[in-house]
């Protein structure tokens, strides 16, 4: 079913993000994380593409697995950066096929060493896929938000004229980068809606397990640790982080239902734990 049509349902959805397993043993941690997971009802999960497409085959067959095994609706990533109209083609023709209708379009990275006149052939950013695949009406297309700036855009302002430029192109919704200040995520929803942007806007959520595997991920895509929550977690044990990452998503979580987001989208990292007691919390309190 495609996330545009759930989305008008006037309710807040829930929904998973995965991505590809790298050899048998983290496969089946996955298939356990999924089934676990399952029970939660979630309205769609997403699968990462790796970058340039690195991930290609077990990201579409992942997509497939879960769609088919775990019955769940999945929404397939799909980077451009080093991808030619004819790669694109020939993926939404085997989606279309599969009946996969959802599609999360990226700009993506391309892969280290990747050879200089292969990146950027046909698509230069993510408006560009949006577009292309919007000539069609198969596909329900979301894109991404960064509520603290993309870290290559020279200025906010900028950043929301990209997000802009995409909605134009098509996007049917935008799903954020990880924040764990809700205030930038209320900050870049009055932005959007000064920049006329109309589409559902659906906040990412990552609980914090490990302190060093967030700051690890928080340097990659420019989000921001609150000092209060380091502090709190700077050398404790695993239990202890695990029990403050989980509080702190489970009252960021219920001030964004407050606020009444259209869902809340949870970068699992593979791993069911941590969201499973978020939402054992949460589901008794807000109905999703």
């Amino acid at each position: 079913m495609k996330i545009s049509d759930l989305l008008k349902e006037n309710r807040t959805l829930l929904s998973f993000e995965f991505f590809p397993p790298r050899d048998l043993e983290s496969e089946s941690v996955l298939d356990d994380t999924v089934s676990k997971l399952r029970k939660f009802n979630p309205d769609f999960v997403s699968v990462t593409y790796g970058a340039g497409g690195s991930t290609r085959e077990k990201t579409i067959d992942w997509t497939l697995r879960i769609k088919n095994e775990h019955q769940l609706n999945v929404m397939m990533h799909l980077t451009c950066i080093a991808s030619s109209r004819q790669d694109i083609n020939d993926i939404v023709t085997r989606l279309k096929k599969e009946d996969i209708r959802n599609i999360l379009a990226l700009r993506g990275d391309p892969p280290l060493d990747f050879p200089e006149e292969k990146i950027k052939r046909d698509f230069q950013n993510a408006y560009q896929l949006v577009e292309y695949m919007g000539n069609s009406n198969s596909f329900c297309i979301g894109v991404a938000g960064h509520p603290e700036g993309h870290m290559e855009a020279p200025s906010m302002e900028k950043d929301m004229e990209f997000l802009k430029m995409k909605v134009d192109a098509g996007a049917d919704f935008v799903i954020t980068q990880l924040f764990f200040d809700n205030n930038y995520y209320y900050d870049f929803m009055d932005r959007a809606a000064a920049s006329r942007i109309d589409i559902p806007i659906i906040p990412g959520i990552m609980p914090i397990v490990n302190i060093s595997q967030i700051q690890k991920f928080t340097q990659m895509c420019g989000a921001t640790i609150p000092e209060g929550i380091a502090n709190r977690m700077e050398g404790k044990t695993a239990e202890v982080m695990m029990d403050v990452g989980v509080q702190c998503a489970i009252e960021q979580c219920l001030d964004l239902l407050a606020f009444g987001v259209a869902g809340l989208h949870f970068y699992t990292l593979n791993r069911n734990q941590a969201t499973e007691m978020i939402l054992d919390e949460i589901e008794g309190k807000v109905r999703m």
